[in-house]
């Protein structure tokens, strides 16, 4: 259980971590050492259990609101997920903020089980960006290919430990999207995020640590770091739960800033560890393992709060987002 602390999801507290090294990444990209971050706002804390939606999450007087557009994707257009199970369509919505300059490099956001998130976070992208309190950024929200854990296509795309899925985003999404509605995306990994909610959150994490060269910033609510992973892999045997059992501390430190939530009741709470499916303990391990290993993090523990809590998330999701893109300089 993490210390308590009096402390609110929009609060800006000291953390006591040094700034991360940048170390370990696969490509040449990622072994550049980043300017040293504040460690404001790192580290872990305790909110609720009563929660108040952030103002932010509200439309706000005079911030110009971006636009969102979407469209949809056919299994058969696609060489990496063709269809685990049969033929299926998933839907993307991209966002583009009024402030956007086309043929700028944008940094952006890639959200998991996007049709959750579009309107809470183009909401707060908008007041946020208006605020000056983030960059201006666009951000691509993707549906799964359907069903849920094992043996599903939703479970094949967000519960393998691999950069399978990061390789789909590159190669399949992000061109079309550039294409279709004129947006350039940043190629400098520090403009890119990865956000989403259990299995989402996990596919998330995954993105980035397995290609810190394409992304280093993570929002993770909820996140299923737990042994999902299927079809079963030798080199990762309880799935995302070897990212706190072993990946972390046993790999040298990566240039990765991330957001960890989990709420108190949220799912597997109290089963036994030999289970490797208590979403509490994978995520207090989560954040015990960065802050050993001396990584940016900001670990959020919710009391009284279930699995990807709306309340959580409409009280925390703008101060997360401030602090993960803190540090940021466009290139």
């Amino acid at each position: 259980m993490p210390r308590p602390c009096i402390c609110t999801a929009s609060a800006r507290i000291a953390g006591a971590l040094l700034g991360v090294l940048a170390l370990g990444a696969p490509l040449a990209a990622a072994q550049a050492k980043p300017p040293k971050i504040s460690t404001v706002g790192d580290g872990d804390f305790i909110i609720g259990p009563d929660y108040v939606k952030a103002p932010e999450m509200n439309g706000a007087d005079g911030a110009p609101k971006g636009t969102v557009r979407d469209f949809v994707m056919q299994s058969s257009e696609s060489k990496i997920y063709p269809g685990l199970t049969g033929a299926y369509s998933r839907k993307v919505w991209v966002y583009v903020p009024k402030q956007y300059v086309p043929g700028t490099p944008a940094p952006f956001m890639v959200v998991q089980d996007g049709g959750g998130y579009v309107g809470r976070l183009t909401t707060a992208l908008d007041n946020l960006i208006f605020a000056q309190r983030v960059p201006v950024m666009a951000a691509v929200f993707l549906d799964s290919g359907g069903g849920d854990s094992k043996g599903s296509e939703r479970g094949l795309e967000y519960d393998t430990v691999s950069a399978k899925y990061a390789q789909f985003i590159e190669t399949e999404v992000l061109p079309r999207v550039s294409t279709e509605y004129k947006v350039t995306f940043t190629k400098d990994p520090e403009g890119r995020a990865t956000m989403g909610g259990s299995s989402g959150a996990a596919c998330a994490f995954t993105m980035a640590w397995f290609r810190p060269d394409l992304y280093r910033r993570v929002l993770s609510y909820s996140g299923t770091f737990v042994a999902q992973e299927s079809p079963d892999n030798p080199a990762s045997p309880h799935g995302a739960w070897e990212y706190h059992e072993h990946f972390i501390p046993q790999s040298p430190v990566k240039p990765l800033r991330i957001y960890l939530q989990v709420g108190e009741n949220d799912n597997g709470a109290g089963r036994p560890e030999n289970t490797y499916h208590n979403w509490p303990m994978a995520n207090e391990r989560m954040a015990a393992v960065l802050k050993a290993k001396g990584y940016h993090y900001r670990y959020e523990f919710c009391k009284g709060a279930g699995h990807v809590d709306g309340r959580v998330i409409d009280q925390t999701l703008p101060s997360a987002l401030e602090w993960l893109w803190r540090g940021y300089q466009g290139k």
